[in-house]
């Protein structure tokens, strides 16, 4: 009976009480070429956490392959195969941890792609040089 209505829960329940930062540029040095710190692993391990999604990994990869970078709910709900709730939770999601930005244009909301968290997280990940 309740396995029907679980996954509405998941998401919602997951996330509660999560904090994401809104830009991640600074929050720590590669991850990989020092132990890192305990605040700044709770940090990125929420980012990948929200990063571990495959709907949002796809409205990642979408968003940032348009000619404009950007995409509104409308325009995303077909290629994912997703209803436009769904897509809308999970935008707010990718929004609040800072990988996306929006805008808001009549009754539609746009989503950019924000490259420099990317590039944080690639940095962050970055193997250290390691020279002999």
């Amino acid at each position: 009976m309740y396995i029907n209505i679980l996954p509405e829960y998941i998401d919602e329940c997951q996330y509660k009480n999560m904090n994401f930062p809104q830009h991640i540029s600074n929050c720590c040095q590669p991850m990989l070429s020092s132990f890192i710190k305990p605040d700044d692993a709770l940090q990125m391990a929420g980012i990948f956490r929200v990063l571990g999604e495959p709907a949002r990994l796809q409205l990642l990869s979408f968003i940032a392959n348009q000619p404009k970078g950007e995409a509104c709910v409308c325009e995303l709900t077909e290629p994912l195969g997703l209803s436009q709730p769904t897509v809308s939770h999970h935008l707010k999601v990718l929004y609040e941890a800072g990988l996306l930005k929006k805008e808001r244009r009549g009754t539609w909301i746009y989503y950019q792609f924000v490259p420099e968290q990317i590039e944080a997280l690639q940095k962050a990940l970055a193997l250290p040089n390691k020279t002999q």
